[in-house]
């Protein structure tokens, strides 16, 4: 899987601690093995994506093993599939690092987190790390064979555009009874919201879907790791926050479906 320049689009290749293109356009490796292919121009915050004590309280809660059968699934319906992998908004790396081992394929894992594909290249050194947009992903049309979005954007034009005509998209979303319990606390009331799981996705055939339900128990500092790596910390308020804290055990269901779609013939 060839990388591209996030500025003129031509193909990135090695050159000592650095990528580079025929346009002399140079973006630096960094320590921990990631790349930086954001452009300044290309942000809409001084820092996109999650921040670094969100990473850390997901990087937590995921070692955690709380959300193993989640992996598992991924891991299950990517049986017969094949690379590379391209994992889009890849977070701290535990999903897709995880499923790149079990199918033996290359691994290329982007974040518009700068924070996030830190953690990841710091820990799991047998895949790239980009920090980029989804919406221009730095990969050659047609290079990718099984695209993964797990919790994040899915973009189905922009993801047809790379992958091969054989290729799939692994899509996981949270399903309407995902974390309940933590929204009862952290909410005065809740509204019942109807929420498509299974989308028609343009240029896209759904092969398969899977829900994956259960329920787990979450103690202590791993109380605040949930809300910390869920969207619902920037929208709690002080009361639920208080809440929150005065909870030492949560016992919650974690539900979500799991989408296999291939490009239409």
């Amino acid at each position: 899987m060839k990388l591209l320049c996030p500025l003129c689009g031509n193909v990135l290749e090695k050159a000592d601690r650095s990528l580079r293109c025929e346009n002399r356009h140079s973006f630096d490796i960094a320590r921990q093995g990631y790349v930086n292919l954001l452009p300044v121009q290309n942000k809409r915050s001084l820092h996109p994506g999650d921040t670094k004590e969100q990473v850390q309280s997901r990087r937590a809660f995921l070692e955690g093993g709380f959300y193993q059968p989640i992996c598992d699934a991924l891991c299950s319906m990517a049986q017969g599939l094949s690379g590379p992998l391209l994992d889009v908004g890849c977070g701290e790396g535990y999903y897709s690092s995880r499923l790149a081992k079990c199918m033996g394929e290359e691994l290329v894992g982007l974040d518009i987190s700068k924070e996030a594909v830190r953690f990841a290249a710091g820990r799991y050194k047998d895949a790239r790390w980009l920090c980029a947009s989804a919406a221009r992903l730095p990969v050659e049309d047609g290079s990718v064979g099984l695209l993964t979005s797990l919790f994040a954007l899915t973009l189905p034009e922009e993801f047809l555009r790379v992958l091969r005509p054989d290729g799939a998209f692994i899509q996981v979303l949270a399903a309407p009874d995902h974390l309940l319990g933590l929204k009862n606390i952290i909410y005065p009331s809740l509204t019942e919201k109807s929420k498509d799981t299974v989308p028609e996705l343009p240029g896209f055939t759904l092969e398969k879907s899977e829900a994956v339900r259960f329920s787990f128990t979450v103690e202590g500092e791993q109380v605040q790791n949930l809300l910390s790596m869920t969207p619902h910390v920037y929208r709690i308020s002080k009361e639920g926050a208080a809440a929150l804290a005065a909870t030492r055990r949560l016992t919650d269901t974690a539900s979500c479906v799991l989408n296999l779609y291939r490009p239409k013939k």
